[in-house]
């Protein structure tokens, strides 16, 4: 078995993530948790790992803002998409692009990073935890880590609210997997129960999604897109709807600190 690599579907992905209500929405949790954290470390220009960032929505915005970014992926076709937005872009971006797997990067080729971002990746590995710990390695002892990953009770729930009582029964397991349907979803328990033991402390948590995938089909009529992304602000780190989140996600900071 080998880590999902997006290259027969880069545009698929690039279109269904962020190009929907759904990737607005994960694209305002992400930003309202990132940018006070990134305020916290106190410095104007920061080194930034974004490992398995795809074609770097999250990379080209933070090096619009001064940081300077290496945005590593397995798959060629996201970076050259990536290549092509940095380009067009009006803005000069500090943008590295790497490829290769993320467990293939070192210290010693690529040094420490301030802030590391990992983002809809662990839910495609084989071995999430140690992949992720591997990470660890390449930041600094103050750095900030941004992790978002598929949330397997949430997937368990949304399915029961479907009707899909088989897919629950079966454990989610099917002969064929939807291209963009993840691998390996996590649990929140476990992936807390990682942090713990990699000492990082929880500087913020959110659930993403926690209210569009649930949304009856007619909505309505006065409903808007940022009525819903106000609602998932709003609601996104309490509980018990920050625990329904498709997605969760964790900013970790070393312990010490």
């Amino acid at each position: 078995m080998q880590d999902k690599n997006f290259d027969k579907l880069s545009q698929k992905f690039s279109q269904n993530i962020y190009g929907t209500t759904k990737g607005e929405i994960r694209a305002a949790t992400l930003w309202r948790d990132l940018a006070p954290a990134l305020a916290s470390l106190g410095m104007s220009r920061l080194r930034i790992l974004d490992a398995g960032g795809g074609f770097g929505f999250l990379s080209q915005k933070l090096a619009a803002l001064g940081h300077d970014v290496v945005l590593c992926d397995i798959s060629q076709q996201m970076l050259t998409l990536a290549q092509q937005q940095i380009e067009a872009s009006n803005a000069t971006l500090s943008i590295e692009l790497v490829h290769s797997a993320i467990q293939s990067l070192t210290v010693e080729q690529h040094g420490q990073f301030d802030v590391i971002l990992c983002h809809a990746v662990a839910e495609w590995l084989i071995d999430a935890k140690s992949t992720l710990h591997g990470l660890l390695s390449l930041l600094k002892p103050n750095g900030l880590f941004s992790l978002m990953f598929f949330n397997k009770e949430a997937l368990r729930f949304h399915s029961l609210i479907s009707g899909n009582f088989d897919y629950v029964k079966r454990d989610f397991n099917v002969k064929k997997k939807v291209g963009l349907t993840p691998t390996h979803p996590l649990y929140i328990a476990e992936v807390r129960a990682w942090f713990a033991q990699w000492q990082l402390s929880l500087v913020s948590q959110s659930g993403v999604r926690v209210i569009n995938d649930y949304l009856k089909t007619n909505l309505p009529a006065d409903i808007d897109k940022n009525q819903l992304i106000e609602m998932e602000l709003a609601y996104s780190q309490r509980e018990p709807y920050l625990s329904l989140g498709r997605y969760i996600h964790f900013i970790g900071q070393p312990a010490s600190q």
